[in-house]
């Protein structure tokens, strides 16, 4: 056995498709709650503007503040079904009635609705957002095999978007208009849900671990814990920084494609396929790349390819949609890569945690990077709004803006992603996690849990010596 494949054994790829199907709901709404409820909202609905958008910084901030809590509560949680099942069971008919809450909203809604049910789907989002990924981490073990398990998770959860990006191009199709789009969309993601993640609960097998005394209760001590470790909150400062770039240039995207470089809205959502699609074949290919020269040099290698390809985005002849194909597909498929790897890279500093501590702290981890990842997204929308404002760019005079505006919005679109991304890059040069030292790590956390299984370890660490031995 080598050292990078110590303490793990190799998934089928058809036990960790069905897994990764539980990703397509998440995913799917990622995209309709970003992109195209909002303006629903504000345009079919009838709803002010200021309320729609007063709305979604209220919950998100109130959001950001329950993922840690989740974190906890799942690290803590014990079951007949497991750790991770509980929570994906409870948190899909949340979801569910949710969206349909929200999509087939009616005409005259206001804030307290709209609160309500936004804020019920965060949570169930964050629950599904959470459990997933952190249940990925216990099913492959070795350093490699989750790079492989998290890129193909990545590369199922592009198909979601890819046909939430398609619903509206098909609904003008068949002349059911913008809100017809909205709803067929809802309608996708309810039904879509208990199919997906009810696979991968039924056919994935969990370790179950029993419950011991330490196992109770949120205590800050546990959240202090993970926030003194220097590793993590480098993992979590490039996670907001990766985070941002993409988010940046999708706030400003309607903007830039229109008034920078004079495509319609149609063919917008064409190049949009197009990055999303290149991603496919990123995602793989960027965990493919981790197994060979290391995660932390492969962020640093996407980041740069990253930034190379917006480079060239100015360069593409205005109005000619193949012109900017290109340039698109270069992008989507090196972004593919980032927050895939960075998750995998967590769950490796999670092991290492727990070696140090004796306690799984394994979804309070995740729930703070992605806590981190909300804060990100809120904070490109704020700060390039602010900057095109400076540039003097208005949306709604379009192309009568002033030249000087429009170059702005242009300048803006390409240097702040850079930015960001190279910024998070920096972030892993000294990187100590290497396949040997994880492949370390491991080795002495199943000898550790060998011995507490055969009684040879205090209480503390038994929950985690029998969800090894199972």
């Amino acid at each position: 056995m080598t050292m990078a494949g110590a303490g793990s054994k190799r998934l089928s790829l058809g036990r960790i498709v069905v897994f990764a199907l539980a990703s397509l709901p998440v995913s799917a709404l990622a995209t309709a709650l970003l992109i195209y409820l909002p303006p629903h909202l504000a345009t079919q609905l009838g709803v002010p503007l200021a309320v729609v958008a007063g709305t979604w910084a209220a919950v998100r901030l109130i959001d950001i503040g329950v993922d840690p809590i989740l974190g906890v509560l799942m690290d803590r949680t014990r079951s007949v079904i497991g750790r991770y099942r509980p929570w994906m069971i409870a948190g899909t008919p949340m979801l569910m009635l949710a969206v349909f809450m929200l999509f087939f909203a009616p005409v005259g809604v206001g804030k307290p609705y709209l609160v309500g049910w936004l804020f019920l789907l965060y949570v169930a989002l964050s629950i599904l957002a959470l459990a997933h990924p952190a249940w990925a981490a216990t099913l492959a073990k070795g350093y490699n095999d989750r790079s492989r398990i998290f890129g193909i998770m990545a590369a199922v959860a592009i198909l979601a978007l890819l046909v939430v990006l398609s619903i509206p191009v098909i609904a003008g199709r068949r002349g059911l208009g913008d809100a017809g789009a909205i709803h067929a969309m809802g309608w996708f993601v309810i039904l879509l849900s208990p199919f997906a993640i009810g696979f991968a609960i039924v056919f994935t097998p969990e370790r179950v671990a029993p419950r011991h005394r330490s196992d109770t209760g949120f205590r800050l001590g546990d959240v202090l814990l993970v926030l003194r470790r220097t590793d993590l909150l480098r993992l979590y400062a490039a996670q907001m920084a990766m985070t941002m770039g993409p988010g940046w240039m999708s706030s400003i995207y309607i903007f830039f494609t229109r008034d920078y470089m004079g495509f319609s809205q149609a063919q917008a959502s064409m190049l949009l396929l197009a990055y999303v699609l290149a991603g496919l074949a990123g995602a793989p290919f960027t965990a493919w790349l981790s197994t060979k020269i290391g995660k932390h040099r492969t962020v640093m290698a996407i980041a740069v390819a990253y930034s190379v390809g917006l480079l060239t985005v100015l360069l593409a002849p205005k109005g000619v949609l193949l012109g900017s194909v290109p340039v698109n597909l270069w992008c989507g498929f090196a972004g593919a890569g980032f927050e895939l790897t960075l998750r995998s890279m967590l769950a490796d500093v999670a092991d290492e945690v727990r070696l140090d501590h004796g306690k799984d702290r394994l979804s309070l981890i995740y729930s703070l990077n992605t806590a981190a990842a909300k804060l990100a997204s809120a904070g490109a929308i704020i700060v390039s709004f602010r900057l095109l404002a400076g540039f003097g760019y208005l949306p709604k005079l379009g192309h009568a803006n002033t030249p000087e505006a429009i170059r702005g919005l242009g300048m803006t679109f390409v240097a702040g992603p850079i930015a960001c991304v190279v910024l998070g890059a920096l972030f892993m040069i000294g990187w100590k996690m290497t396949a040997e030292k994880h492949a370390a790590i491991r080795m002495a956390l199943e000898a550790r849990d060998a011995e507490a299984a055969l009684g040879g370890a205090d209480g503390e660490h038994l929950g985690d010596a029998a969800e090894a031995a199972a």
